[in-house]
């Protein structure tokens, strides 16, 4: 999508560092808006190093009273499993769905899910707020999701006297993809702003510099989707700048431009911090 000549991102260089599948949508908004965009993907998406986990728990999930969904890539993945291991779609609806955010409701109703809860607070919290009062002594919850993630949802819902189980099906890696795009701009002082999805990226995408282009990457302001990715993004001292009230990629897009808007962009940016 071309750049609007006259939005509130003119002049701006924003760099994107989600996932390559995940980047597009992102990418476009901002270009929308004005911005030259760097795709520079921090992580990619691979298999779990073992099924064993989901697949125990599909071949008991006449058993799950609920199915905890907590990103589209998990969406994903858990469907296309639980097609590889022959569950069928009417016992996939038997349970009851929770979405953690309208991102991923929106992909479970494209294959034909529908989510009976969806927190106002898109991150586990809020997924523990949502199902408050809910009886869940003795439920059994699965919550397919990545390899690596935090364990506050496992651990609140146990207390509350469910029995959960936790089954990776995909893992993130790191890439590398667009590195050397993003040094030149980085070097050269005309990066505006650069922009993290989830914690992942951060420590994937800064561990993907020198220890002098890290330190230049202190220098540049940060956006970020919620208040998880902020405190990982701080304590990696990078300036956080941006965090929309609503964890989603079209409110920190819009987050972005209102940044933006009231100040004029420089005919140069601010000069590369080495030290």
């Amino acid at each position: 999508m071309p750049r609007r000549a006259g939005g509130p991102l003119a002049g701006r260089t924003i760099v994107v560092t989600r996932a390559r599948p995940q980047a597009a949508a992102f990418s476009a908004l901002l270009r929308r808006s004005g911005a030259r965009v760097l795709e520079a993907p921090a992580i990619a998406f691979r298999p779990p190093r073992s099924w064993k986990p989901i697949d125990r728990a599909l071949a008991r999930f006449d058993t799950v009273d609920l199915l905890i969904l907590t990103s589209v890539n998990g969406v994903e993945r858990f469907l296309a499993r639980a097609r590889a291991r022959g569950v069928g779609l009417r016992e996939l609806r038997r349970p009851r769905v929770v979405a953690i955010g309208p991102a991923t409701a929106k992909a479970l109703r494209a294959r034909g899910f529908r989510a009976v809860a969806v927190p106002e607070e898109f991150r586990a919290e809020g997924i523990v707020a949502r199902l408050a009062g809910r009886g869940l002594r003795g439920a059994s919850v699965l919550v397919p999701r990545a390899a690596v993630a935090r364990d506050h949802l496992a651990i609140a819902l146990g207390r509350r006297g469910a029995r959960v189980t936790v089954a990776p099906v995909y893992r993130t890696v790191p890439a590398r993809a667009g590195r050397r795009a993003v040094v030149a701009a980085l070097r050269a002082g005309r990066i505006d702003l650069l922009t993290f999805a989830s914690s992942s990226t951060v420590e994937h995408f800064l561990a993907g510099f020198a220890p002098a282009d890290r330190r230049r990457l202190r220098g540049v302001p940060a956006a970020v989707i919620g208040p998880i990715t902020a405190a990982t993004a701080r304590r990696h001292r990078l300036a956080v700048v941006v965090a929309p009230q609503r964890y989603t990629i079209p409110a920190l897009a819009a987050a972005i431009a209102r940044h933006f808007r009231a100040r004029p962009a420089p005919r140069f940016t601010r000069r590369a911090v080495v030290d």
